[in-house]
């Protein structure tokens, strides 16, 4: 599978650390003593599974695409460790990064999060807790978030089988994750139903063609744009994974193209160079 993730881009630094006890690790795509912008990245992975190096190809690949450092998060797994330790695991790190960003040559102004699936599920919600504490976070990119647990869109139906992961695969991640104790319209489980989402950071949604997912995520993204949150997001052809996998799809590379460019402009400003 390692080919289909794509290669490992050069970079002046990757290292491994911990963060706010949380083990994490760091992608430099610049020899610089300056303090840069950051991109704190959550893997998917249903809150189950996924690892620093199933995605070191990705991270990689989007430190370079941005100029950004990207630092991405080994959160705590389900069902050992079931809601919330995946996102207070996620909160403590971007926390510690937009108030005391020692050791990574961070500008706490200029940090933004990044996920895909259920990561994204946590860069969403740790907007709103960063938006709640008052700190000011440049951007969140969501890709195919999982927002809603009540699983009940149309995408879910139309695609519950035969496109990759199911509508049963997703019930399973649900159940391993919350334990059964948090209700559908929780927002710390579901961004979807929060009620107030004036004021979080500026969002790039990404959503595949065929994917139960796409649904909810498309109308996380215009909830968004309905409290006045600058939204872009773009639909591609494939399925769920698809962003991570560009030797198998190649819409793949649109989508990175995509996302990079509005992270690049949120984190160096709209004239960087594209």
């Amino acid at each position: 599978m390692s080919h289909l993730r794509g290669s490992l881009v050069d970079l002046p630094l990757v290292t491994d650390m911990n963060v706010a006890g949380v083990p994490v690790r760091l992608y430099r795509p610049v020899d610089d003593a300056k303090p840069g912008p950051l991109v704190v990245y959550f893997h998917g992975g249903g809150w189950v599974h996924g690892s620093l190096d199933k995605h070191e190809a990705l991270c990689r690949d989007m430190a370079h695409r941005t100029t950004a450092s990207v630092l991405a998060v080994e959160y705590r797994k389900a069902p050992e460790h079931p809601y919330p330790a995946a996102l207070d695991d996620a909160w403590q790190v971007v926390l510690t990064m937009l108030t005391h960003p020692v050791d990574t040559g961070t500008d706490p102004l200029r940090v933004a999060v990044w996920g895909d699936s259920a990561g994204a599920n946590l860069a969403a919600v740790v907007s709103r807790r960063a938006r709640d504490a008052e700190l000011s976070l440049c951007h969140q990119l969501l890709v195919c978030p999982a927002t809603d647990a009540a699983m009940t869109s149309a995408s879910y139906a139309e695609f519950a089988t035969g496109h990759g992961m199911t509508a049963s695969d997703m019930a399973w991640y649900y159940a391993q994750y919350r334990a059964g104790s948090v209700p559908d319209n929780e927002p710390d489980l579901s961004p979807l139903h929060l009620e107030d989402k004036r004021n979080l950071a500026p969002a790039t949604i990404v959503t595949a063609e065929n994917d139960v997912l796409r649904d909810e995520g498309e109308e996380y993204g215009r909830q968004l744009m309905t409290a006045g949150v600058d939204v872009s997001m773009r639909r591609f052809p494939g399925i769920h994974g698809f962003f991570g996998l560009p030797g198998l799809f190649d819409h793949a590379e649109g989508a990175r193209v995509f996302a990079a460019r509005r992270l690049r402009a949120a984190l160096h400003g709209p004239d960087s160079p594209h």
